[in-house]
């Protein structure tokens, strides 16, 4: 019976006899399987476990263990030096001339060699007798990272000593010290236990969560369109009476369900290295009403990634040209982490979560928060983000109904 006279097509059928077409055909690259569904749940324990050994190591080496810093002048001060010594915080020995320790201290901070340096004033002993503030100046330099802890130990330490010698001083005329305080503050922090535990998160998971979600598919996606266009496989499928969004489905269904398995897969290894972590990390919310929150935040990601990567790869000539809109795509989920950097906005107008990745990127930190979204916010986010994703699907669709689609490179 030729095409003409055959009965329609089974539209449902010829979308699940697709899917399991492509799936069937993807796990067959047991590498690429492989790499698809373990990058993510190995790779995040591995980057939690790392940043928390890396604070808990800088902490140790710049908080905790004695500092050794130049201190020219130093002379002209020695109950200063003999304080900051006690605590913690030590001159350390130079060879060289006295007279050039100032300049060669600027040159070492300039470069980097030494991260802070104290300079107390030729005056300091005159103006200490006299009862003038003593001048001691802080060097650094305020754009290296890795001297801030530092310097805010420096800092505080002579603040500390500059209230102590302060309080002496008034209290040997009869002053009472506290007549200075005009003003006396308080903090009162009124963030939640589960907001504290989930700062860490909060700054980690909206950037890289986002990135596997939206790209988990990416390869089973590239592969059954561009792929099978370049291998020349593709035409006869689309020679078929299948409809073409049947077919369109299929294949981003096959690339969905793969998205979906190795996101779940990374909640659950994050849910494990959260659990066994000690410190912050271990303090983590990761409890199972939690981690269904942020698959339901995460899950029209895929559908999202899926579209406009089956959309972008109908339209590219073969498989090198649509693996270089990956380049991009990966920006995509790091524009709004990277705008809340310069410009933090609060996550209560309803249009934040109608705008793709910033919706996901503010809820992601109120789950993280231990705080509740509104029905009307969780609303705007599911209609816009499926909305926006059956849009894609439907570009998809009008791609694959061009013949020029079967015509191979």
């Amino acid at each position: 019976m030729n095409a003409t006279t055959s009965k329609p097509s089974n539209g449902i059928g010829n979308l699940w006899t697709v899917l399991r077409k492509e799936l069937r055909d993807f796990t067959r690259d047991r590498r690429t399987l492989a790499l698809t569904l373990l990058i993510g749940p190995l790779f995040y324990p591995v980057l939690l476990f790392g940043i928390g050994k890396l604070t808990a190591l800088r902490a140790q080496t710049q908080l905790e263990k004695p500092l050794e810093i130049y201190m020219a002048g130093a002379e002209g001060a020695p109950n200063l030096v003999a304080w900051l010594a006690g605590q913690g915080i030590r001159a350390k020995a130079d060879a060289g001339d006295a007279k050039t320790l100032e300049a060669r201290i600027d040159a070492a901070i300039r470069n980097q060699s030494e991260d802070v340096a104290l300079v107390i004033g030729a005056d300091y002993a005159d103006d200490w007798r006299a009862g003038r503030p003593a001048r001691v100046t802080v060097v650094a330099d305020s754009t290296s990272r890795n001297a801030d802890l530092m310097v805010a130990r420096v800092k505080a330490a002579l603040g500390a000593y500059g209230q102590q010698v302060g309080a002496l001083r008034l209290l040997a005329r009869g002053i009472d010290p506290s007549i200075t305080r005009a003003v006396g503050v308080e903090d009162r922090d009124l963030a939640t236990p589960e907001a504290k535990r989930g700062l860490l998160l909060s700054v980690l998971l909206p950037l890289i969560m986002m990135i596997f979600a939206f790209l988990g598919g990416a390869a089973i996606t590239l592969d059954a369109t561009a792929g099978e266009r370049e291998r020349q496989s593709l035409e006869p499928l689309l020679a078929t009476p299948a409809p073409r969004w049947a077919i369109v489905s299929g294949k981003m269904l096959a690339a969905g369900a793969l998205g979906v398995l190795g996101l779940v897969l990374t909640l659950l290894s994050f849910k494990f290295a959260a659990t066994v972590a000690s410190g912050s990390l271990g303090a983590l919310d990761v409890s199972v009403p939690a981690i269904l929150k942020l698959l339901l935040v995460l899950l029209p990601l895929v559908l999202l990634g899926t579209a406009l990567l089956t959309f972008l790869a109908a339209g590219a000539k073969s498989l090198k040209e649509a693996q270089s809109h990956m380049t991009l795509l990966m920006f995509l989920p790091m524009l709004p982490a990277y705008a809340l950097m310069a410009y933090p906005l609060k996550a209560q107008a309803l249009w934040q979560y109608a705008v793709p990745f910033l919706a996901q990127n503010q809820l992601l930190v109120k789950i993280t928060r231990g705080e509740a979204a509104t029905p009307a916010q969780w609303g705007v986010y599911l209609v816009c983000a499926f909305g926006l994703a059956l849009l894609l699907w439907l570009g998809a669709v009008w791609r694959y109904r061009q013949e020029k689609l079967a015509i191979s490179a």
